[in-house]
């Protein structure tokens, strides 16, 4: 049975909410390659996930949409060294740091207004554009 994940005090995954499978992985290793399963694959039910604040968990589910399987759990693959047990830490490291990122809020967007002389500037190269454009035009039959 895999163990819970813990991002912080209070933000624990449930060991009954992470699936985890093995496979062979892809990529250098001899031999070694053909008989171990050292890629891993672990899945979590992001409903499960305790102590998240339902705006951090609307923008897990964000972040996440792209890593959803069929099922609406989190994929996480891991295929980086030869060792499953280091490849089950790293796709655990990875689950870690996207909840972490979760929590943090964003920061307000706070509107701000363009000064007077960058409208003023704005505004007379527009009018130079404008005068630009009304000399390459013909000279009207008047």
């Amino acid at each position: 049975m895999p163990a819970p994940i813990v991002v912080t005090t209070h933000v624990v995954v449930p060991e009954a909410a992470i699936q985890v499978t093995a496979a062979r992985a892809s990529g250098p290793g001899g031999q070694n390659v053909n008989k171990v399963a050292s890629k891993v694959d672990v899945r979590v039910d992001l409903g499960a996930v305790a102590g998240l604040d339902e705006a951090a968990r609307a923008r897990l589910l964000a972040l996440a949409v792209h890593r959803l399987d069929g099922d609406g759990k989190l994929q996480v693959v891991s295929q980086k060294t030869r060792d499953q047990g280091r490849n089950l830490a790293d796709a655990y490291d990875k689950i870690r740091l996207l909840i972490a990122k979760a929590l943090v809020p964003p920061r307000p967007r706070r509107p701000t207004r363009p000064s007077r002389g960058a409208v003023r500037r704005r505004l007379d190269e527009k009018r130079q554009a404008s005068q630009r454009k009304q000399q390459r035009a013909r000279p009207s039959e008047d």
